[in-house]
């Protein structure tokens, strides 16, 4: 997902700035309990073939009750310290490879780990001498439509936080936010993107999730490419570049 195609704030990091930025959820919450063994905390969110960031999104969490729950945060962490909500535009995404350093991200990684599941993702590939142009005259990023194979859900890694605006003077309510873990890409993925979402076996879900567990060395090894033949893709139309465009006609493959 390729930020050219999304306008950020324009105080972004470059790091943000080449990740991962739009999938699509279009099943229900009852749905995704269901897979994940969890109970549902949330009213339907509807079907989102374009998510995008600041959207709310589904996250599986761990409860005090040692159980799961579908619970609903926006896409785009917002860190407990944070003075301004806005600062969410520029956290959709935390490296896998810095999280345990990073200052808005490290102690959520520790504390505050989740699951986003996803029917897939998008991402763009550089454009072609020949292909479609942009308005400029440069040959315009092709975007793909990226999901397993088998077509079941992608259990993503990512991390939430919980922040209130403290200029509210209390009366404001607890914002859950969340963050999308990136890795390099594999295989699959290379031709495409040089970076991916973390896709999380279900062997390693309850490890994953366990708030007890926060022991960075170990999760970190968690969070790797996936195989190679866990993923396909194919190329989608570019009507996806529009965020307000919601349909599942954008998974449909490119008309030859």
């Amino acid at each position: 997902m390729i930020a050219g195609l999304i306008k950020f704030d324009t105080r972004q990091t470059k790091e943000k700035a080449t990740m991962c930025g739009r999938f699509v959820s279009s099943s229900t919450p009852e749905r995704i309990a269901a897979y994940f063994g969890a109970d549902v905390a949330v009213e339907p969110l509807g079907e989102n073939y374009n998510v995008a960031p600041t959207n709310d999104i589904y996250g599986v969490v761990a409860t005090a009750k040692d159980g799961l729950e579908v619970q609903a945060f926006q896409w785009g962490l917002i860190p407990v310290w944070a003075k301004e909500r806005k600062i969410g535009q520029r956290m959709i995404n935390a490296r896998a490879e810095t999280i345990a350093q990073k200052a808005a991200f490290k102690g959520d990684f520790r504390k505050h780990r989740c699951i986003i599941p996803m029917d897939g993702f998008y991402e763009w590939a550089a454009g072609v001498e020949g292909g479609p142009v942009t308005k400029a005259g440069k040959p315009a990023k092709r975007p793909h439509y990226i999901h397993r194979v088998d077509d079941e859900p992608l259990a993503v890694a990512g991390i939430w936080s919980a922040w209130k605006d403290r200029e509210s003077g209390g009366d404001a309510d607890w914002l859950h936010s969340a963050a999308v873990i990136t890795t390099d890409a594999n295989t699959t993925m290379a031709p495409v993107h040089n970076r991916m979402p973390v896709i999380l076996p279900k062997a390693m879900w309850d490890i994953w999730l366990d708030p007890t567990n926060q022991n960075i060395d170990m999760l970190s090894k968690l969070l790797v490419p996936a195989p190679d033949h866990l993923l396909t893709m194919r190329e989608v139309s570019s009507t996806v570049n529009n965020v307000r465009n919601k349909g599942r006609d954008l998974i449909a493959p490119l008309a030859p």
